[in-house]
């Protein structure tokens, strides 16, 4: 068939849909289909050089001007993508819009002038003569009733006849998710905060249904920006189903779209676009988690529908303080901690604390501003007074709202590592899994309390959630292995951490500790070094360098623990519960039980994992040990 050339007075046909380029409309069968802006205006490209390859560099000119801040490649492949949902068509086999790999993309369909037909559509009635029409009628209601009772009995599942012949849906069988950054595509860098922002929000109203496991945005942000395929992200993360979407605002209004993805075999699931003003944000992101849940046939307790229903009205001002205060703690987050980033570190915290008092200030019964504050006293030096004011704002936060999971997770921690109060720690911490059974910090930190009451088996239950939940998670205290004295396992596993880059200086000084309590001395002493330069301690390690040269292992130690003493007299914050360390390895109990005394007065977070922690393994039959065990209330 004649193909012809779209122009805006002329509609432009094919397969089952009409485009309308003068009202930037697409008509499935007469009916109007949803299709973002940008998507539209790649069909118009296509469809004005049908047939033809159009490169990739001619799309970015038309639609992402050369001053528009914005990740192109992804920004490309995103808008493909939703057109390829919206028409039926996939990158595997395209009816429509074919990839050609490094050079760009391709209209394939047959295009037909609006007043000709498709020849796949059915033809005009035809006239039939009386008695045919009788029969044929007889034939038609025969077939209706025969095909009404099929879908009564496929309706009920007669006999398992559904079950047996329409076996569920890939999408049913999705059991875990995990939600990609949402790009930003407002045009404005200034406002990736926003983007992050809502991908948080979709991420914890998701991670509420415990039907579902949601992986944490620690463990889905380095996905941000990246060239792997989503059945790659999905292998590395072991989820069934991907969320990915896009983030657009102007003014007081926000768009979302929103797309659901069996990882597996890279198929669009569902996909759908939602536009609010900004006070009715958080709204639209439990929508859309409802949405996803529909979709893919999740449980919902009651509970959970309540909590997924709500909408507590917000006050704009100090819900987009909050993001911009969570903006810049992801920042500090994502700094590694290393020599000269110390202080950059401090500079973001500072920015987030001004961001979460502003929203504090703009409203006073915003309970997120507190949570948020409670994040920054957490990382504060203990003379500032950070834990008892970070206690105090949690506290405020969940009088405020008592369903904040992440407020109870926060409180279990400081009950545990700063106020020693066992009971209360585990309360939270239990609390905090009920209401958010996704949330990865909770497990850690219940992870955490368990293996220092020495309840193993229960702690290595959560470790491996977290692991699940977030993978290569921060771990919130020594290598697990460490603890259970399978020092191989973790010294295998601070070595994948290392090779990753990741956590910093933490690997090393695990590993060193591993290496210690294997009695490999000297290396110990070399992977000691290593994290004491990292930290920023370079006079440190090199005295240590100094006395291992001149007396081998025990003058390393000892040039350590002198260094040390020496810089606390001058101020620096070395906890007293890594001089008691050094002085244990040294086998010099009495300053070991000194320090360790100061470490119980400075309420040193460390302490409540004496009782499993290898270190102090030649000081447990010391009666000094059994009297620290006593007071700091730990079971016996």
């Amino acid at each position: 068939m004649e193909e012809v050339r779209p122009t805006t007075a002329n509609p432009v046909r094919f397969g089952m849909f009409e485009v309308d380029l003068q009202a930037c409309e697409v008509r499935k069968r007469g009916i109007k289909i949803k299709l973002q802006d940008q998507p539209f205006q790649i069909l118009r490209i296509l469809l004005e050089h049908a047939g033809e390859v159009v490169p990739r560099e001619i799309i970015q000119k038309r639609i992402w001007p050369a001053d528009t801040f914005v990740d192109f490649d992804h920004g490309l492949y995103n808008a493909i993508k939703r057109l390829r949902v919206a028409l039926g068509d996939t990158a595997e086999t395209p009816c429509y819009i074919e990839t050609l790999p490094k050079h760009g993309y391709r209209f394939v369909g047959s295009l037909y002038d609006h007043q000709k037909r498709d020849p796949s559509e059915p033809k005009e009635n035809v006239a039939v003569p009386a008695a045919a029409r009788f029969r044929s009628g007889r034939f038609v209601l025969a077939v209706t009733a025969v095909l009404a009772a099929a879908a009564a009995a496929l309706a009920l599942d007669v006999w398992g006849i559904r079950s047996r012949f329409f076996p569920v849906t890939s999408s049913s069988a999705i059991h875990s998710l995990a939600v990609l950054p949402l790009q930003n595509l407002s045009g404005d860098p200034n406002q990736e905060y926003f983007a992050d922002g809502m991908t948080d929000a979709l991420i914890t109203d998701l991670a509420q249904i415990g039907a579902l496991k949601v992986i944490s945005r620690t463990s889905t942000a380095r996905y941000k920006k990246t060239d792997k395929s989503l059945p790659e992200i999905a292998r590395e993360l072991n989820v069934d189903g991907i969320v990915e979407g896009t983030v657009q605002r102007s003014g007081e209004r926000v768009r979302i779209t929103a797309q659901l993805i069996h990882a597996p075999t890279d198929k669009h699931l569902w996909a759908s676009s939602y536009e609010r003003d900004m006070r009715d944000v958080l709204s639209m992101e439990r929508e859309i988690a409802e949405g996803i849940a529909t979709e893919i046939r999740a449980k919902l307790t009651p509970a959970e529908q309540t909590r997924l229903a709500e909408a507590r009205p917000v006050d704009l001002g100090a819900f987009e303080a909050y993001l911009q205060g969570n903006y810049h703690v992801s920042l500090a987050q994502g700094m590694e901690y290393h020599n000269g980033q110390q202080a950059r570190i401090r500079s973001e915290l500072g920015v987030a604390r001004d961001f979460f008092d502003m929203a504090r200030s703009k409203d006073p019964n915003y309970a997120p501003a507190y949570l948020g504050l409670a994040r920054i006293w957490t990382e504060v030096p203990l003379a500032e007074g950070g834990p008892q004011k970070a206690r105090e704002a949690l506290q405020k936060a969940l009088q405020l709202d008592p369903s904040l999971a992440e407020a109870h997770c926060g409180l279990g921690n400081l009950e545990h590592l700063r106020f020693w109060n066992w009971a209360s720690s585990e309360g939270e911490f239990k609390l905090a899994i009920e209401l958010n059974p996704n949330l990865a910090d909770a497990h850690a930190g219940y992870w955490d309390f368990l293996d220092s009451m020495g309840r193993f088996d229960e702690g290595m239950r959560e470790y491996l959630r977290t692991e699940e939940l977030d993978p290569g998670h921060d771990p919130p205290q020594p290598n697990p292995f460490f603890t259970r004295r399978e020092f191989d396992k973790a010294i295998e596993m601070d070595r994948n951490d290392i090779a990753r880059h990741a956590f910093g200086p933490f690997p090393y000084w695990d590993m060193a500790e591993s290496y210690e309590a294997k009695g490999m001395h000297d290396e110990a002493v070399h992977e000691w070094e290593i994290a004491l330069r990292m930290l920023g301690y370079e006079d440190i390690a090199n005295a240590m360098a100094r006395g291992f040269k001149a007396k081998g292992w025990k003058g390393a130690l000892k040039a350590w623990a002198r260094e040390m003493e020496v810089a606390r007299e001058h101020g620096e914050n070395i906890p007293s519960f890594v001089l008691a360390s050094v002085y244990t390895f040294l086998g010099d109990r009495d300053h070991a039980f000194g320090w360790l005394d100061k470490a119980y007065q400075e309420r040193d977070p460390a302490l409540p994992g004496v009782k499993v922690d290898p270190t102090w393994d030649n000081l447990r039959p010391d009666p000094r040990f059994q009297d620290l065990v006593r007071r700091l209330g730990l079971p016996q």
